[in-house]
């Protein structure tokens, strides 16, 4: 395919791109003008997801302790491992330590699409696999069962990304009575690259948002080239869960490069996404997920890098490339010289993830906990 049999070629799609820019300038966003004062913004829970730690390695128990001393109000426990049982008694036994702090947990697992390279069978089908997170969700009194389809990858090769998206509904569909039965929503994550924001709120408008919902992930949402301001703009009317970060990007020879980052760290405006947050989902917590330390290329202006987003087309691009014009090049982590490997990974985590916990209180001011 010659690259004029594109939708969108690299030309009209920097043009649109950068008329798209100059409309951000010109937003009142961007330019200061006052808007709608948010909801109270300290009603607007505060959480991390268990992920940002994972170096250390801990069990949910050790975790609630950590986010109780974090004075947090929710913890989003991302994968099924985190549980040293899934007996329901144990469960329980979780849920009344979080109950005794006042924390809220958000429960997870990984993939569920049996197309994806990323599903595992651990749990059998994908069926039965959302159909256990279903049954632990409800046991921890969970609202939700944070999952996700695959990444980046699965725009790529026969049927790109849509004969995945096709596969995630029907298995929705498939388990649609137990999610109702239990009243736990299916919170699908624009996870890693696999699918734009408009991707995914039109996947959960066809499966059903009676019983699916997304967890909105603003570092995964630069992966598909997006302002996270967008992406939340897109997804807010079906936001239950949410996995947060900040992300620096920054223009390279062939696109621009993205780093995610601890929240305040980035060029992503976070007072304006947070303010933004209070006043569409208010009800939804700002759940910390801190993935840092490493870059992740997107060379756009390449001829052949396209191919794969055809369905996205320049939707959202434009505040990307504002940001990475805004951005500037950051360093990515590395163990000190003479450090043991994993102590650093640890002390790295951790520390990134209290920054954000600080910041996002102080600056930002979110959460019910002082």
């Amino acid at each position: 395919m010659k690259q004029s049999d594109y939708p969108l070629n690299r030309r009209s799609f920097l043009q649109n791109a950068a008329i798209g820019v100059g409309l951000i300038s010109a937003s009142p966003l961007a330019s200061g003008l006052p808007r709608k004062k948010p909801v109270s913004i300290a009603k607007v829970k505060l959480g991390f997801d268990n992920f940002s730690i994972r170096a250390l390695g801990w069990k949910a128990p050790r975790l609630l302790e950590y986010a109780n001393k974090q004075r947090v109000d929710t913890i989003l426990f991302s994968d099924l491992d985190v549980f040293e049982s899934h007996d329901s008694g144990y469960l329980k036994e979780i849920k009344q330590q979080a109950d005794k702090f006042g924390i809220a947990i958000h429960a997870g697992t990984g993939g569920i699409c049996p197309t994806s390279p990323k599903f595992i069978d651990k749990y059998g089908s994908a069926e039965d696999h959302l159909k256990h997170l279903l049954k632990v969700a409800k046991t921890l009194g969970s609202p939700v069962a944070r999952c996700y389809l695959g990444s980046m990858q699965d725009r790529k090769g026969p049927g790109g990304i849509q004969k995945h998206i096709e596969s995630t509904i029907q298995v929705c569909k498939n388990v649609r009575k137990h999610a109702l039965d239990a009243g736990v929503k299916i919170a699908i994550e624009n996870h890693a690259g696999d699918m734009h924001s408009r991707e995914l709120a039109n996947l959960i408008e066809r499966a059903g948002p009676e019983y699916v919902g997304a967890t909105l992930d603003s570092g995964n949402a630069t992966w598909t080239m997006e302002d996270p301001l967008d992406t939340l703009e897109n997804l807010a009317p079906f936001a239950v869960s949410s996995g947060i970060r900040d992300s620096m990007i920054w223009e390279i020879d062939n696109g621009a490069s993205v780093q995610w980052t601890a929240m305040g760290e980035g060029c992503v405006d976070m007072k304006a996404f947070a303010n933004r947050w209070a006043e569409l989902c208010p009800q939804v917590p700002v759940q910390l997920e801190i993935i840092s330390g490493f870059s992740k290329p997107f060379p756009y202006l390449e001829k052949d890098f396209w191919k794969p987003y055809e369905s996205i087309g320049a939707d959202g691009f434009a505040g990307f490339v504002g940001l990475a014009k805004a951005g500037t090049f950051m360093e990515p982590f590395k163990v000190p010289k003479g450090a043991e490997r994993k102590k650093a990974q640890q002390d790295y985590q951790i520390a990134e993830l209290e920054r954000s916990i600080k910041y996002s209180k102080e600056t930002l001011g979110l959460g019910s906990r002082s």
